[in-house]
């Protein structure tokens, strides 16, 4: 017999994590190594939600177990929040509290999946989609939309995706890994068609902060009411107040499956951490100047690494509109000779360039088809500045 069960050895390891970790290890060997893997803003959590939390942490109130579900107050407050940021009006009993946003979104799928269901999955997508689809015993059907559309899917190619199994639609704007961001008219657009089509839509928020130029955040719950009750809302704080360590997300949706999906969690993990829900409830509770400021560093950041790339023979980055990402066309690159080397994927040319540059990309692998690498400009602008300009030198070498 196996010692490790099909599920889960299926499962490929967390390609953006494996890269940072990677990158760390490297660093505390001594080389000086640049990461560009992780999704991480590089800023410290605000003071006044750290504090929150250190109140928390001396009330024995919070030294208990508490609801599954999440502490009602900040339940609440999620609710009041989506309002306000997203348009959609939620009672509080709408919204589950969950360990980070990664348990939201396999609750999601766990809760709607039935095996052999299919999930549309526009592509570029987020490492983590398709292995928590397949753990819920569904089928990822990808829809690949290229840098020529602005990594955006159409339509026409949802349309051609659907089938009698189509369950779900996947939609993520602004979008990791690409940065792309659906119009106001697209999102409405793509929400009347899976209405049409009688699918649930589970949207991921988390990057509803983070937008540039004349891009805006538009939820597809609000844009596309035709949905009625079958849209699933992901979100967290990780990104908007550099709270990536403190592991609070959140699904909000019909109750009947926030009900299903806490029994779920109920067995799984019970409720997260109280002292980082309290942290959460200032967070979602309190202003938005923390995030206005990050931003402002975040856009400095996407146009100069856009401009040094897009000047690298071989590579094609479209401009990002939304997150922390830049998501490079290197299939210009590949077949090319640098330094004795001719990397046939953008796997193998990551792993050239951290070797030989010192610098860990994310390669497309993780997010779809191979030819284009990720890299995240959420670290400070001397490290960005240095890692690009080491990459530009090793790209600049290929024959």
């Amino acid at each position: 017999m196996a010692r490790i069960s099909r599920r889960i050895g299926s499962i490929a390891e967390s390609a953006t994590l494996a890269v940072d970790a990677k990158a760390k290890a490297l660093k505390a060997a001594g080389r000086p190594v640049i990461g560009f893997g992780a999704g991480e803003p590089d800023f410290p959590t605000p003071d006044y939600i750290v504090e929150a939390a250190v109140a928390a942490a001396r009330n024995p109130k919070y030294h208990r177990y508490s609801p599954a579900a999440g502490l009602p107050e900040l339940r609440a407050a999620i609710a009041e929040k989506t309002m306000r940021d997203s348009g959609y009006q939620l009672d509080a009993s709408q919204v589950m509290v969950t360990n980070g946003g990664k348990q939201a979104v396999y609750n999601a799928f766990a809760t709607l999946l039935d095996p052999g269901d299919e999930v549309i999955l526009p592509a570029p997508y987020w490492t983590t989609y398709p292995e928590a689809i397949r753990l819920a015993g569904g089928v990822p059907v990808e829809v690949f939309a290229g840098p020529e559309q602005g990594y955006k899917v159409t339509i026409e190619q949802l349309e051609a995706a659907v089938t009698p199994k189509s369950k779900v639609l996947l939609f993520v704007s602004p979008s990791n890994p690409t940065g792309a961001v659906y119009s106001p008219e697209q999102v409405a657009e793509i929400g009347r068609w899976a209405a049409s089509k009688d699918l649930w839509v589970i949207t991921d928020e988390i990057y509803e902060h983070l937008t540039y130029d004349d891009a805006v955040f538009t939820s597809i719950a609000t844009a596309a009411p035709e949905l009625g009750d079958k849209v699933i809302i992901l979100n967290g704080v990780a990104k908007t107040y550099a709270m990536t360590g403190w592991r609070v997300g959140w699904m909000a949706g019909p109750l009947d499956v926030i009900k299903a999906a806490t029994n779920l969690q109920s067995h799984a993990t019970s409720n997260v951490s109280n002292v980082s829900q309290i942290a959460a409830l200032a967070a979602v509770s309190g202003p938005l100047d923390a995030v206005a400021q990050m931003r402002t560093a975040f856009d400095r950041r996407r146009k100069a690494m856009v401009s040094a790339l897009n000047a690298i023979d071989g590579v094609n980055c479209p401009v990002p509109e939304g997150a922390f990402y830049a998501y490079s066309d290197v299939r210009g690159l590949l077949g090319r000779e640098i330094r004795g080397i001719v990397p046939a994927t953008s796997a193998e040319l990551a792993a050239l360039i951290l070797e030989q540059a010192e610098v860990a990309v994310v390669p497309g692998e993780a997010f779809g088809p191979s030819g284009y690498i990720r890299m995240s400009y959420a670290l400070g602008d001397e490290d960005l500045a240095e890692g690009v300009g080491r990459l530009a030198a090793l790209l600049g070498e290929a024959k």
